[in-house]
């Protein structure tokens, strides 16, 4: 159903937040500001309910912030599909399933793990947003556009002081409206406005296709061995895909979302060359004639519409970065949360669960009684170096992974062993399924003794 989202604000009002993108990034930097005393503007430039290309799996780390959110009870409530492992494929064959640690998570009345559509997900974290920035004195707006992201230039610093932009598209004759805020927050995906004036701003890079992935979704019912409403997801390293992987992700009531992904400097070599139309026809290539596959999708159908291309910014560490990593995200005036400010897993996929992790960081580093006069440069850069000492060892790592996962022998060799050695499939799972990292994850000894040892 539509969600009403009230009045739209007037011209010129003053926000003390405001929020460019409606997805759980910016559902919940805008819930977690309001929850915070600031008046908070959300800006989303779709019309509810919209889909939203992705994996649609949304591991441990998320679970926490769903349920503070009071969203859990939501998905709860709908269908959705349990997920209770991950099956890994190498390209050799050999594969490996690994079990999730459900049993620690209903212990804290949570799910292990669960697969649901996104314009189902992001439509609850959405509508719950709503509630909680409108019960707080702040508005939300659907349908649009930021044209311009304002800012001003004072003894030398330059300050993003809000948005301008208008309903209906970039075609559309409607009137210009601007908003004007304490903190502007970013949360409108790889291309998002206010993500790319900030490199602008500094003359830093934006896009960097060996940090870019390319990836391709369809929907397909009746999949041979996922009919269930609890079990696997699948991930598959296959030759024709690798570094990247090969997913089957079920959504439940026999739905099951396939895609591929991988790296944009690798669909640009050779055979792939075509950005996500490559990708499109490696997918057609592996369900019709791969053998593994080919059986299990022989009485599937792919649901009509469904196919889908979209790109994602790894949060992998750059070399000799101008100045923060994974990229610039933060400036005086302005944050940036999940997908805007490149944070999505290079092993996995993965993006959700940092982008909420993310969004509560603003919400700690802004004060609107603090940051009365602007959000500082200082600030900004507070936000940045914490939000990479959380989770830069984490990203490192998955980096490292994704590496490894180029040589076919070595993933070959990496499934084998996960087969004899539980801590190698714990691991694996871990970074797959985002479930809060422990130490030991990034832990070179670890790494060491885990890989090498017997």
């Amino acid at each position: 159903m539509p969600i009403d989202t009230g009045e739209v604000p007037a011209d010129g009002s003053d926000f003390d937040v405001i929020v460019v993108g409606g997805g759980p990034g910016g559902s919940a930097a805008a819930a977690y500001n309001a929850l915070n005393g600031c008046k908070v503007l959300l800006i989303e430039k779709d019309v509810w309910p919209r889909d939203k290309v992705c994996g649609d799996a949304v591991g441990g780390k998320s679970l926490s912030h769903v349920e503070e959110l009071g969203v859990l009870p939501m998905v709860q409530s709908t269908p959705y599909y349990q997920v209770d492992s991950i099956l890994f494929g190498s390209a050799s064959g050999s594969e490996v399933r690994v079990m999730l640690p459900k049993e620690s998570y209903e212990e804290k009345g949570l799910m292990s793990g669960y697969s649901l559509p996104r314009v189902q997900f992001d439509y609850m974290m959405f509508k719950k947003a709503t509630e909680i920035v409108k019960e707080n004195g702040g508005a939300v707006i659907q349908g649009f556009t930021v044209k311009e992201i304002l800012s001003e230039t004072a003894g030398g610093t330059t300050v993003i002081k809000g948005v301008s932009g208008k309903f209906g598209g970039s075609r559309s004759d409607s009137p210009i409206l601007s908003f004007e805020s304490l903190v502007t927050i970013g949360a409108g995906g790889y291309n998002c406005p206010v993500s790319r004036k900030i490199t602008e701003f500094h003359g830093e890079p934006h896009k960097d296709d060996e940090h870019f992935c390319g990836g391709y979704r369809e929907y397909w019912e009746n999949v041979e061995g996922l009919e269930d409403q609890e079990g696997p997801i699948e991930i598959h390293f296959v030759d024709e895909v690798i570094p990247g992987y090969f997913w089957l992700f079920p959504v439940g009531e026999g739905v099951v979302n396939v895609g591929i992904g991988m790296l944009i400097s690798e669909e640009k070599k050779g055979k792939r060359k075509g950005s996500w139309r490559g990708l499109k026809k490696t997918q057609k290539w592996l369900i019709n004639e791969h053998p593994r596959f080919k059986d299990r999708f022989a009485k599937s159908k792919m649901v009509e519409g469904s196919a889908r291309g979209w790109q994602l910014p790894f949060g992998s560490p750059r070399k000799n970065p101008p100045s923060h990593q994974p990229r610039r995200g933060a400036m005086a005036g302005a944050m940036t949360v999940g997908d805007a400010a490149s944070l999505v897993d290079p092993f996995s996929g993965e993006g959700i669960g940092n982008a909420l992790l993310s969004a509560k960081l603003t919400s700690k580093h802004f004060d609107k009684t603090l940051h009365s006069n602007g959000f500082t440069l200082e600030a900004s850069d507070a936000y940045m170096e914490e939000l990479w000492d959380v989770l830069g060892k984490e990203l490192s790592n998955s980096k490292t992974l994704q590496k490894m996962m180029k040589w076919k022998r070595l993933t070959s060799w990496f499934i084998n062993k996960a087969n004899k050695k539980k801590e190698i499939g714990t691991m694996m799972s871990e970074m797959i399924a985002s479930k809060d990292a422990q130490t030991e994850l990034w832990n070179p000894w670890f790494l060491f003794k885990t890989l090498v040892l017997p």
